[in-house]
């Protein structure tokens, strides 16, 4: 499994058959270099949305469009996305799980909000959601937006992830010492994997808080377009 990061809480993730862009938002997001869209969509298979915010859906239409494939989320925003653009969707919903080239997706809750914009103000698009990715013998747990959230007692112990890609940045999500409480109590994770942070100055800066506060766990501070290589 390969997960490479593209900045803010953007990842691609490489697992079974399947390349996912999981909140691609690359055009505008301050952390994405520019000049490497090419390599950063490459191979692709399926855009997954945690929920309709312009920093995590800002992306999704152009890249399944030039790409070809399927928009991946809650049934609410992708038949809005289908119906608006015309593009293919695969829309669920939550509790449910579906194959995307071998690999598991299941759908979780996350406590967040979930719009776009409008010309009179936010538009409701459907509710915000987290994912248990489940493959190559690993479950990862995509929070999306959240913050800490009873769910995520029966959502450890039935799911068992190994790796969590954890919201951390404070303001909008849960911060630091929030996330590294969650996965205290809720998780039994390896691998940390941080998200939501850095990209502008009201988010935390570094995850040494997160680091500090999970002795025993590899948190792992993704740099951008590099690839971090599970095994």
């Amino acid at each position: 499994m390969k997960i490479t990061w593209f900045g803010h809480s953007g990842f691609r993730i490489e697992i079974e058959g399947a390349v996912l862009l999981v909140d691609p938002w690359l055009d505008g997001n301050p952390m994405f270099p520019a000049g490497r869209r090419d390599e950063a969509l490459a191979g692709a298979t399926h855009v997954v949305l945690t929920h309709a915010h312009s920093d995590h859906a800002g992306d999704a239409v152009a890249i399944c469009r030039a790409l070809h494939i399927p928009l991946v989320g809650i049934f609410d925003l992708v038949t809005w996305f289908t119906a608006e653009y015309g593009i293919e969707g695969l829309g669920f919903n939550k509790g449910g799980t579906i194959t995307l080239n071998g690999a598991k997706l299941t759908m979780v809750n996350a406590t967040h909000s979930s719009s776009v914009a409008g010309r009179e103000g936010p538009i409701y698009a459907g509710s915000e959601a987290g994912y248990m990715l489940a493959g190559e013998e690993h479950t990862v747990y995509i929070s999306g937006d959240t913050d800490i959230m009873a769910d995520m007692a029966w959502m450890g112990e039935l799911h068992k992830p190994d790796i969590g890609i954890l919201c951390a940045g404070g303001y909008f999500t849960m911060d630091m010492t929030r996330a590294a409480f969650a996965a205290k109590k809720y998780f039994d994770f390896r691998t940390v994997i941080p998200s939501h942070y850095r990209t502008f100055g009201v988010l935390a800066q570094d995850a040494h808080l997160l680091r500090e506060a999970l002795p025993g766990v590899e948190v792992i501070e993704p740099q951008v377009l590099t690839p971090i290589t599970i095994v």
